[in-house]
């Protein structure tokens, strides 16, 4: 596909994100360079306290990762305690009033440990927080611009 001299590139914002998170967290596994932590047996732990199942999704790690990721993209740097919200959830509490919970921090720490290691975020050495490196930009702008081409293929035909 060329793009015109007078297009811009293709970037995270110009696609449909939930398919985008998808890409990336294809990309992610079939890549097999997203280390998974042993401590985390990701087939029984809770994404937060107001889960009440882990999830069904096999791959969950992975989509997470993926948002991650995109979240920093969008808004860098965040720390942990900043995706702990974006994460969290309705706390249904029975028959009293629900509130709102944040996500579990081990689980998004552990993410973005992995996405370290992966060399996509780095830390922040000013504020401590994370934030996406050249390299992250470049791949994610990149699977944008191949789900754009996937797409705009799609209408065509």
């Amino acid at each position: 596909m060329k793009l015109n001299a007078k297009v811009k590139s293709i970037g995270v914002k110009d696609v449909n994100q939930s398919i985008l998170v998808e890409r990336v967290a294809d990309f992610l596994k079939k890549s097999g360079k997203l280390p998974i932590p042993a401590k985390l047996d990701i087939d029984i732990v809770k994404t937060g306290l107001f889960k009440e199942l882990a999830p069904f999704d096999p791959d969950w790690y992975y989509v997470r990762c993926a948002a991650i990721a995109r979240h920093l993209y969008l808004r860098s740097p965040s720390g942990v305690g900043s995706l702990k919200r974006v994460f969290g959830g309705r706390y249904r509490r029975g028959v009293r009033p629900s509130h709102f919970c944040q996500a579990s921090g081990s689980v998004i720490r552990k993410c973005v440990q992995s996405l370290e290691a992966l060399k996509w975020v780095e830390k922040d050495p000013a504020t401590g927080a994370r934030k996406l490196t050249s390299q992250g930009v470049r791949d994610l702008d990149r699977l944008a611009a191949q789900q754009k081409a996937t797409t705009r293929s799609e209408v065509i035909v």
